[in-house]
C-alpha cells in the first residue's frame, strides 16, 4: 500500500474562529469530569449581580430533560445592539470569547466594580459546549428571547409582549450541556448545592433556591438564605465541635487607599477550636477557593500577628518557647470572603487565587480588629493564646524527641549540604536546587533558621529500573537520602519516618526544558524509592518566574516597582494592568530569567523561597489512580518503552507547551 505524502505548505495553517477553539480544546477553558462547572459560570453571572445590589433571588432548576436553568432579577443582559460588533449586546456575550462587562473597573467606569469573572470566557464557553442554550431576558419593560444550538444562534434576539410590571428585570439561561465533552453528563449535586449554598452565605439576605424537578410529582425545592452572613455559617459548620466558645467575625474594606483599590478588602468569621481538626472555606468576590491561596496566607499573617502582640503584651508566652505563625493558626476554623479588584487565578476553575497584593490586603485588613478584639475580650483572649503556646510546647517537645533520636547515627551528612538551624521537621524545609550557581544565590537568600539547601550537579539518574541495593551507587542519590534521614521504601512498606529531618523537600528548577526534565527525574527518584514522603504530602516543587517587570517611579507618592510573572500569560496580566493604571507605555521594561542562577538572592528569596509570597506546587497521587500512575512512569522512563514513548508523542505531542 503506498504510503499518502504528507504536504506541509500555507493551507496547512489552520485559524481557529469563535468558538471553536473551546470545542477542539475545552479542557484548557473548563472541568471536562462533569458540567457542572460550565453551570456555576452561569451562576457566578447572577451571584454577580447581587453583588452589586442588584438582585435579591437567584433560582436553579435541574429539569428532567437533563438541561438546567439560572434565573436571577438583576439588571438583565443588555439588548441593545453592540457599537463595535453590530449584532445584539446578548449575542456578543454568549457567542464572542472574552467579552463581557467585568474589564472595565477603575474609577467606576464598568457595570461591575468588584467580580469573579475576569477571562470573559464564562458563559460563552457555557455556550460552546452545550446543544442548546435558550436566554430570556426581561428589560426596559419587555421580555427579550434568543436561542443558540452548538454555540451559534439559531433565532435572533427577539422583543416579546410588554410585561405587566414594567419595572421587572432579570435573567434566565436555560442549559442542555453537550454530553460529548464531559466524562459525565450529568451534573454533580453536592457540588452544585455546596456552590448554592456558599453564594447564600456570602450574600446575605439573598435568597437562593434549587428546584429538583420529578418525572411525577411536584418539583423538590431547597432553599438558603442567611441573615447573618459567614457568623451564622460558621456557627451552623462548629455546631459540634468544641470551640473557646466566641466567634470573631467583621469586615473591612479601603477608602481612600494608596496601597489599594477602594473597596478592597474582606469579610471573615473565625473560631478557635479546642480539639480537633480545624478546617476553613474561603472565596474571592464570591468564587470557592477550595486550595486556598494569597488571601489565606494574608489572613493567616494578621492572626499570627495579632495573637502574638496579644500574648507578648500579656506576658503570657513561657521563656525558651517562640510562636510560629503555624502555632496560631493551628487552632482556627474559618470563612473567609475576599474582595479583589483584578484577582488572578491559576487556571480557568479558579480554584487558587495567586495575586500576591491579596497577602498584604487581608492581612492588614484582619490584624488590628482582632488584636482589638482579642484585647476587649480578654479571658477569651487567654484562651486563644494558650492554644498557641500549647501547640508551640508540643512542636519543641516533638524536636527534642526526634534530635536524641537522631544524636548517635552513623550517616555523615553530605558536605555540600547547607543545613537549617532548627530541627523541628514541621517548620523545616530542604530545597534540592539545580546547579551550584543557584545553589549559590539559595544559600544567601535563604532563612538559614529553617530552610536547608542541597545543590544537585546535573541530571540526577533515572532511578526507575534500579536495584534499591544499586541505588547508593549514585552519589547526588546517595547524598539526598543521607540529607532527608528517610531509607528508600516500597508503595507497601511501612517505613520509619521518623528520621525524617524536613517536613518539606522542595524541588527548585531552572523554569525551562531542562528544569523540567530534573524535576520528572526527581519525581521518579521519590515516587520509585520513597513513594511515602509523596504520600504524606512531604514533596513540593518551587515554581520561579520567568519574566521581571521593572515599573519606574510614577510621581509622588508612587515608588519604582518590581513585579514577576510566573509564565507568558501573566506577563499580558501584568502588563494589562500597567496600561489600565495609565503607566506610560513603553516606560517599563521587561527580562526574563535564563535560570535561577541569575536571579540575586534578594530575589530568589521574594519571589520562590519566602513562605508568604513563594508558589509551591504539592505533589500528590489522586486516589485510586496510583496504577495509572506507575502505568504512565513506566512508559515515560522505562529503556525498552522507546517504541510506546514515540506513538505517546505522536499522539499527545501537540498538547506540551515548552520554554525551549
Amino acid at each position: 500500500m503506498a504510503q499518502v505524502k504528507k504536504v506541509y505548505d500555507e493551507s496547512s495553517i489552520r485559524v481557529l474562529r469563535g468558538l471553536e477553539p473551546v470545542k477542539e480544546r475545552p479542557g484548557m477553558y473548563t472541568r471536562t469530569d462533569s458540567p457542572t462547572h460550565i453551570v456555576q459560570e452561569v451562576i457566578d453571572n447572577a451571584a454577580d449581580e447581587a453583588l452589586g445590589g442588584h438582585a435579591s433571588r437567584i433560582v436553579v432548576t435541574l429539569h428532567t430533560d437533563g438541561s438546567v436553568s439560572v434565573e436571577d432579577d438583576g439588571r438583565g443582559i443588555p439588548v441593545g445592539q453592540h457599537p463595535e460588533e453590530g449584532v445584539s449586546t446578548a449575542e456578543v456575550v454568549f457567542t464572542r470569547l472574552h467579552a463581557g462587562g467585568k474589564f472595565n473597573k477603575r474609577d467606576g467606569a464598568g457595570a461591575y466594580a468588584f467580580s469573579g469573572g475576569l477571562h470573559g470566557v464564562g458563559v460563552s464557553v457555557t455556550n460552546a459546549l452545550s446543544t442548546r442554550l435558550e436566554l430570556r431576558i426581561k428589560r426596559d419593560g419587555h421580555e427579550h428571547t434568543m436561542a443558540f444550538a452548538g454555540g451559534e444562534p439559531v433565532t435572533s434576539l427577539t422583543r416579546g409582549a410588554a410585561l405587566k410590571a414594567k419595572r421587572q428585570t432579570g435573567t434566565q439561561v436555560r442549559v442542555w450541556p453537550d454530553p460529548r465533552y464531559f466524562d459525565s453528563p450529568k451534573v454533580s449535586l453536592a457540588e452544585l448545592e455546596r456552590t448554592l449554598r456558599a453564594k447564600a452565605v456570602l450574600l446575605p439576605g439573598v435568597e437562593v433556591v434549587l428546584y429538583l424537578e420529578q418525572r411525577e410529582g411536584p418539583a423538590e425545592m431547597r432553599t438558603w438564605r442567611y441573615e447573618g452572613g459567614l457568623q451564622a455559617y460558621l456557627a451552623e459548620l462548629s455546631a459540634n465541635a468544641e470551640t473557646v466558645g466566641a466567634i470573631f467575625a467583621g469586615e473591612r474594606y479601603c477608602k481612600q487607599s494608596e496601597q489599594f483599590a477602594d473597596g478592597e478588602g474582606a469579610a471573615w468569621a473565625m473560631t478557635w477550636l479546642v480539639e480537633g481538626e480545624a478546617a476553613g472555606e474561603s472565596y474571592v468576590n464570591l468564587i470557592p477557593t477550595p486550595a486556598g491561596g494569597m488571601h489565606e496566607t494574608g489572613l493567616r499573617a494578621g492572626v499570627f500577628e495579632a495573637v502574638k502582640a496579644f500574648a507578648e503584651h500579656h506576658s503570657l508566652i513561657p521563656r525558651g518557647v517562640k510562636l510560629t505563625a503555624e502555632d496560631a493558626w493551628a487552632r482556627v476554623a474559618f470563612v473567609l470572603s475576599a474582595r479583589v479588584l483584578d484577582p488572578q487565578f491559576q487556571g480557568q476553575t479558579k480554584e487558587k487565587l495567586s495575586s500576591r497584593d491579596a497577602v498584604k490586603l487581608v492581612s492588614s485588613m484582619v490584624r488590628d480588629p482582632l488584636e482589638l478584639w482579642l484585647n476587649e475580650h480578654i479571658d477569651i483572649g487567654r484562651k486563644i493564646a494558650e492554644l498557641a503556646i500549647r501547640q508551640a510546647t508540643a512542636r519543641l517537645k516533638q524536636a527534642q524527641k526526634v534530635e536524641k533520636r537522631k544524636s548517635s547515627g552513623v550517616a555523615v551528612l553530605p558536605g555540600k549540604l547547607t543545613d537549617c538551624e532548627s530541627r523541628d521537621a514541621s517548620e523545616t524545609e530542604l530545597f534540592l536546587v539545580e546547579g551550584d550557581s543557584a545553589g549559590g544565590s539559595a544559600k544567601q537568600g535563604r532563612d538559614k533558621r529553617f530552610q536547608a539547601i542541597l545543590p544537585l550537579r546535573g541530571k540526577v539518574l533515572n532511578t526507575w529500573e534500579q536495584d534499591r541495593d544499586r541505588l547508593f551507587a549514585n552519589q547526588e542519590v546517595h547524598d539526598i537520602a543521607v540529607a532527608i534521614g528517610v531509607d528508600p521504601h516500597g508503595p507497601q512498606d511501612q517505613p520509619d519516618l521518623s528520621g525524617l529531618r524536613y517536613g518539606k523537600i522542595i524541588i527548585m528548577s531552572d523554569a525551562d526544558v531542562d528544569g523540567a526534565h530534573i524535576q520528572v527525574l526527581l519525581l521518579t527518584l521519590f515516587f520509585r524509592h520513597f513513594p511515602q514522603l509523596i504520600g504524606k504530602g512531604h514533596v513540593h516543587i518551587a515554581q520561579p518566574p520567568l519574566f521581571r517587570v521593572d515599573v519606574p517611579a510614577q510621581g509622588k507618592g508612587k515608588p519604582s516597582r518590581k513585579l514577576y510573572a510566573l509564565d507568558d500569560g501573566e506577563l499580558n496580566v501584568i502588563v494589562d494592568k500597567l496600561r489600565k493604571e495609565k503607566v506610560r507605555e513603553g516606560a517599563w521594561s521587561v527580562s526574563r530569567f535564563k535560570g535561577l542562577g541569575e536571579m540575586f538572592p534578594e530575589q530568589l528569596w521574594d519571589t520562590t523561597m519566602n513562605p508568604d509570597t513563594r508558589r509551591l506546587a504539592p505533589v500528590g497521587i489522586r486516589l485510586g489512580a496510583e496504577a495509572e500512575t506507575r502505568t504512565r512512569f513506566d512508559l515515560l522512563m522505562c529503556r525498552n518503552e522507546a517504541a510506546g514513548r514515540r506513538q505517546w508523542l505522536e499522539a499527545r505531542g501537540n498538547e506540551v507547551e515548552a520554554d525551549i
